[in-house]
């Protein structure tokens, strides 16, 4: 391998000595005259250096369409909705002024889209129908301590009627039976009827477990004496006789701490034709950093995420019926970090890769494993490499699909840890018994990694930071092509914006990639100057579009069942080497569980490509794809918009 990349190395300044020798041999006195940046570039626009090393270029909007893009998604159109919700900006926040943009990568164009809530730190994947589902977002911006000017914290609200539930309005007072001091609700909460328990063997009553509601709560008045230290049991101020005695507070510390994030309820479908989002039922659960994924019976299920009261989600989950637009929990519990990567296997079960992007105890839900969500059963998968630095690394499903082979990049310590990892490692989940092996470490520590599957099999991974948000000036400036059949990485042209935290990347229709975001900390190595968000939108031409002349592909079936067969037209039909369908990205916080390339068994019989969709639904979930042919030298075709329904 060392070899090899020598050799590559050996390539590139050959190239570029060529270039240079020939500018000296014809342009002497002119060399010197040609600025250094101006040199640099005319280095990178030489055919030969873009042919190995790809090329890349910025669109930088018009002020007025600039935005703090944290979320991104390919739509069926063609183009890409961006969306920012505040923006990780509190006077956005506190204004409601919440962003979204369309960009159509062909014509140029962006456009304004109204947002109804602060989708900031959402979730989101891809319907069948082609619109995108978005569901959570943001409540209230954390307060870090000594901005916290009212004690507050959990309220847990018990209910032991039952024989019915109880709802207690926004600003309902809480006060302490020993402590003495009163708080007060910020949101209204439904708290259940308590549950009858019988003894299993006799049938005997033998007690009423009490219905439970959480709320977030803040004293009255500003100031440390109102902090508590103790549990303490608090009555309902304005309840009377038998709900008074049924319905009661009880709360640990309420204190002057940082107050986390929260989360809300609200779920939205993005129309890709309309160009506008749909309200729909709203999940059970508030959630701010949750996952979605598409199961077996194309239900999407929602994982995780910090609720409206700024606490790890306990495990309950849910699934969105597309049919009924409604929401209802799993029966069972299962608890992960936020933005776990969770992906759907051929037998329908759910693989977890280890990575997130954040929030939740170090010691709970972090193992790696393959989860049955029909019967909660969660199988480990050993062998994962510095399993401590996790947080913010990037799963990427390798191409082919059918392989069920994953890689796992980089990732960092619990928080704003300043430990990050070299490895990759790679996961074969159709061995006998999987287990993480070693693949090609990285040059760096890399958190927030992107990283984007190619029509040709290989993986873009690009960008990151040494350290948390970028941290010391640590944004990592490199790029690299990954090859499963050779288990290598291959150095490209560096990118010309460094990217981090709320960074991502988009495959287009057209074969390039679309990078977006990066929220560094500090803008300065001495870590003193406030960080500023990264508005620019980069592009980066894969060596492939520069090597030759690319196949064509035209006509063709819009719509192919599962099994079924379609016959596109190609003048290049004869030099085809695959065929790839390619679900569309939908990439927030080093987090894409939709991407993944499905090979595609195909014929050739003159000009006409004849192609075969896989049977297996799980491998093949209902939506739009893009379909790619690539010829034998590598180069992809555009991409054709063919749904599976």
């Amino acid at each position: 391998m060392k070899h090899q990349a020598g050799r590559r190395r050996a390539r590139r300044l050959a190239i570029g000595t060529v270039v240079v020798l020939a500018l000296a041999g014809t342009n002497g006195p002119w060399l010197y005259r040609f600025g250094t940046g101006k040199y640099h570039q005319y280095l990178l626009d030489q055919p030969e250096y873009k042919a190995e090393n790809g090329r890349w270029e910025i669109v930088d909007f018009p002020d007025e369409y600039r935005q703090n893009t944290i979320h991104a998604a390919l739509l069926r159109t063609g183009k890409v909705l961006l969306v920012a919700g505040s923006g990780n900006n509190q006077n956005n926040f506190d204004a409601k002024k919440f962003d979204t943009r369309i960009w159509d990568p062909v014509n140029g164009t962006v456009k304004k889209v109204p947002t109804p809530t602060d989708l900031f730190c959402s979730g989101h994947t891809q319907l069948a129908d082609g619109r995108l589902l978005i569901a959570g977002g943001t409540k209230r911006y954390e307060k870090l301590k000594g901005d916290v000017t009212k004690a507050g914290g959990l309220m847990v609200v018990h209910n032991e009627n039952p024989d019915a539930p109880i709802t207690l309005p926004a600003g309902t007072e809480f006060t302490g039976k020993e402590n003495g001091k009163t708080f007060v609700s910020k949101d209204p909460v439904l708290v259940p009827r308590a549950k009858k328990v019988f003894d299993p063997v006799t049938g005997a009553f033998l007690r009423n477990d009490p219905g439970i509601g959480r709320i977030y709560v803040e004293a009255q008045r500003s100031g440390a004496e109102y902090e508590t230290g103790t549990q303490d049991n608090y009555r309902v101020r304005g309840l009377k006789g038998a709900q008074a005695k049924n319905t009661y507070g009880i709360a640990e510390k309420l204190a002057l701490d940082k107050k986390d994030f929260q989360g809300i309820r609200d779920s939205y479908e993005f129309d890709p034709v309309a160009e506008k989002y749909i309200k729909v039922d709203p999940m059970h659960e508030a959630r701010w950093y949750p996952t979605l994924t598409t199961l077996s019976d194309g239900r999407v299920l929602s994982v995780s995420g910090l609720d409206d009261i700024g606490q790890l989600v306990p495990g309950k989950n849910e699934v969105y019926d597309p049919e009924t637009k409604k929401w209802s929990y799993l029966d069972t519990v299962r608890q992960f970090p936020t933005y776990p990567a969770l992906f759907l296997m051929q037998n329908g079960k759910v693989f977890y890769s280890g990575s997130n992007a954040g929030y939740g105890p170090h010691d709970v839900g972090r193992d790696p494993g393959v989860w049955d969500v029909a019967t909660n059963e969660f199988t480990k998968v050993p062998g994962l490499s510095d399993p401590h630095l996790m947080e913010t690394s990037g799963t990427v499903l390798l191409p082919p699909a059918q392989d069920e082979k994953y890689l796992v990049i980089g990732g960092g310590g619990v928080g704003e840890s300043t430990l990050s990892s070299k490895r990759t490692r790679l996961v074969d989940l159709k061995a006998d018994e999987p287990r993480f092996t070693a693949g090609p470490s990285l040059e760096k520590g890399t958190r927030y990694p992107q990283a984007s599957v190619l029509p040709d099999d290989t993986v873009l991974v690009s960008g990151g930071s040494e350290d948390y948000r970028g941290r010391g000036d640590s944004n990592i400036r490199q790029v690299r092509l990954y090859d499963p059949a050779t288990n290598e990485f291959r150095r490209v042209a560096d990118p010309l914006v460094g990217r981090n935290y709320h960074s991502g990347s988009i495959l287009l229709p057209d074969g390039r990639v679309m990078f977006f975001g990066s929220d560094s900390l500090f803008a300065d190595k001495a870590n003193t100057e406030p960080g500023k968000f990264e508005q620019r939108i980069e592009i980066y031409t894969p060596p492939y579009l520069y090597g030759g002349e690319r196949p064509d592909l035209s006509g063709g079936p819009r719509t192919i069942p599962r099994g079924r067969s379609g016959t596109f037209t190609s003048k290049a039909a004869a030099s085809i080497d695959k065929v790839r369908l390619i679900r569309p990205s939908a990439s927030t916080h080093v987090t894409d569980v939709d991407q993944r390339s499905i090979a595609l068994d195909f014929e050739v019989s003159g000009d006409q490509v004849s192609v075969t969709v896989p049977g297996n639904r799980n491998l093949v979930q209902p939506g739009w794809y893009m379909m790619f042919v690539t010829d034998e030298a590598g180069v992809p075709s555009k991409a054709q918009w063919v749904r599976v329904p």
